[in-house]
């Protein structure tokens, strides 16, 4: 099959080749997926778990890439809640070789059923954003209805998502970001934007909950905005600051096959749009990765047209 792999870390989106590798086993509790569509987020190439398994082995030649849609084509033993033939779309394993490829072998747990009325292009936009924003608001920031939210980079992949669910959910959302986002970003339902590069961002006032996705000083200052009881929620790392009366999360954003499910569901019935910006073939993918141009929205790989 044909995969993209990368050997170097310290060649970044340049050493990536596209190349022919072995089409994948269903192990115990897989499933093997034929991709019709994947994801990258660029920085994979700074995460241990691409280069190396849960033991600190050396895992190269890996495959990155860890969002899919696509159809099941095999049943490893034991494995339930799926069938061959399925069109399914998930969030694939950050220790195993990943879906910038023709099959991917992943577990069973980590996908959800695709409606056959979702395009595989909308399907492998949505489980790193959708489940990032998803799983920050409500289990992490336990968003209510009626709170403030603090969406930082709100014309993102994932900060648009975050604005949308937000809005869905009751909240009254601010967005941030660079000038050309403005409209985007209150196109996604923002109730205000904050130009990060030119408006006081202490304006904004106390807010119940800032979702992070930049850190260093804006999260410094954005810390510092949180109303008692309020929660500083990041995905850059460990919290550099926190909130004087409230609390600060980081996570790794995790399959749910529920969480999947429930944001299907919201862009099939219209209350949730994707976000895509660069749609390129897999043959294509290595020159898309290693554009210079500043990327808008997600990128996302036809594997198969």
């Amino acid at each position: 099959m044909k995969a993209i792999v990368v050997t170097d870390q310290a060649a970044g989106t340049a050493g990536m080749k596209l190349v022919e590798r072995p089409e994948p086993q269903a192990a115990i509790n897989d499933v093997v997926v034929r991709v019709h569509a994947a994801g990258f987020v660029p920085t994979e190439l700074e995460w241990p778990s691409t280069w190396a398994d849960r033991r600190g082995r050396d895992r190269t030649p890996s495959i990155p890439g860890h969002e899919l849609a696509g159809v099941v084509t095999a049943l490893g033993y034991g494995t339930t809640g799926l069938s061959v033939g399925q069109r399914v779309f998930g969030l694939a394993d950050w220790h195993r070789d990943g879906t910038l490829a023709e099959y991917v072998a992943m577990e069973a747990r980590n996908l959800a059923p695709l409606p056959g009325d979702v395009d595989f292009t909308v399907g492998a936009s949505l489980p790193i954003s959708g489940l990032t924003a998803w799983q920050g608001l409500f289990q992490h920031g336990r968003l209510q209805a009626g709170q403030s939210v603090l969406a930082h980079g709100a014309a993102g992949a994932v900060g648009s998502m975050v604005t949308q669910l937000a809005r869905v959910a009751g909240a009254y959302v601010i967005g941030t970001g660079r000038a050309a986002d403005r409209r985007k970003a209150l196109d996604f339902g923002a109730n205000e934007f904050v130009d990060l590069e030119s408006d006081a961002l202490e304006d904004v006032g106390r807010v119940d909950l800032v979702f992070d996705v930049i850190g260093g000083e804006i999260q410094k200052r954005s810390a510092a905005l949180i109303r008692a009881g309020g929660t500083l929620v990041t995905v850059v790392g460990p919290t550099e600051s926190r909130p004087d009366d409230g609390l600060a999360v980081d996570f790794v954003v995790e399959a749910d096959r529920a969480q999947l499910s429930e944001i299907v569901q919201r862009v099939r019935d219209g209350r949730l749009r994707t976000n895509i910006g660069k749609i390129s073939a897999l043959d294509d993918a290595v020159v898309t990765f290693n554009a210079t141009e500043r990327r808008a929205g997600k990128t996302v790989i036809h594997v198969r047209p």
